[in-house]
């Protein structure tokens, strides 16, 4: 029962973050994509060109092959190549899409199986676990950027600021139930 409740809820926190990051991806100009504050740094194309390569070098064949794949260039995920709003989102889409396919597919039985990741001994719930880690680091960092290349156009994403006391207030205004922040978030 536990296993496929964490199952469960990895698969909830995945979506969320991959909605997040779409929310943000969706409020800048085009160009913004591809901004980097200096060089040593990644705009919001390259964090997803890295996100998709990620996901696609882990979860292809995730309990078979080690999950760094030698056709990965991971170096190459870290160019500001990438040149249209479109080709953001279909390496987007190919990464998320590469996760949702393996997770979907994972058993309870599965979680303490032994894979590999750069040779590393991993059960699955570790490596679920580190790429929960991963992802979200990253959109965060996608947030961000999209935060401040929107400027006053934001729209938050999360309780706004100086509304915190109106948000707890409507929350602690209904009745108690078994629904989660997740499951909100979700639905919009």
């Amino acid at each position: 029962m536990i296993n496929q409740n964490f199952l469960e809820s990895s698969m909830k926190l995945f979506q969320y973050y991959k909605i997040l990051g779409e929310k943000a991806i969706a409020q800048v100009p085009e160009t913004a994509l591809f901004w980097q504050a200096n060089e040593d740094s990644n705009s919001i194309a390259m964090i997803v060109k890295h996100i998709s390569g990620n996901m696609i070098s882990r979860w292809t064949d995730f309990l078979t092959t080690d999950g760094e794949k030698s056709e990965r260039d991971r170096d190459a995920e870290f160019e500001n190549d990438v040149t249209t709003r479109t080709e953001v989102l279909e390496l987007w889409e190919r990464g998320w899409a590469c996760l949702f396919f393996a997770l979907e597919n994972l058993k309870s039985t599965d979680l303490e199986k032994i894979i590999y990741i750069r040779n590393q001994v991993h059960t699955v719930l570790e490596a679920v676990n580190r790429q929960l880690a991963h992802y979200p680091h990253h959109v965060g960092q996608i947030v961000f950027i999209a935060k401040m290349k929107t400027e006053h156009a934001w729209q938050t994403l999360s309780i706004a600021k100086n509304k915190s006391q109106d948000f707890n207030s409507e929350k602690f205004g209904q009745p108690k139930t078994r629904g989660s922040f997740l499951a909100e978030n979700l639905s919009k």
